[in-house]
């Protein structure tokens, strides 16, 4: 399908329009999942640390140190994720002949690379 075809039909629970970018999903394992929202429930203590340090006026260097810390966290969240979306969703809509979806990869990698 070209990136300009879309196919939009109704949802069956709300009624509206939906495209059929809309209603992907990813197919990671369940122990995928996991480790994601384990890394994702450790990343949102840190930030609300982050957050605790600033309201008690921590020093500016240690505050800098722990949002360095989350940054890097999430930059391995993201690498994760990335793997895993290249060796099953990019590899299953390849397989279906679905070249779009390199585009797509490359436009994910270059905004995270920023």
């Amino acid at each position: 399908m070209k990136s300009e075809e879309k196919q939009i039909h109704k949802c069956s629970v709300c009624e509206s329009e939906v495209t059929e970018q809309d209603e992907r999903k990813s197919h990671h394992d369940d122990k995928t999942i996991k480790e994601l929202v384990t890394r994702m429930n450790r990343i949102e203590g840190q930030i609300r640390g982050i957050k605790g340090m600033i309201e008690r006026h921590v020093y500016c260097d240690d505050i800098l140190n722990q949002i360095s810390s989350a940054q890097s966290a999430l930059d391995g969240a993201s690498r994760l994720l990335l793997e895993k979306h290249m060796k099953s969703c990019v590899k299953e809509r390849l397989q279906g002949d679905d070249d779009q979806v390199v585009d797509e990869v490359l436009k994910t990698i270059f905004r995270m690379i920023r």
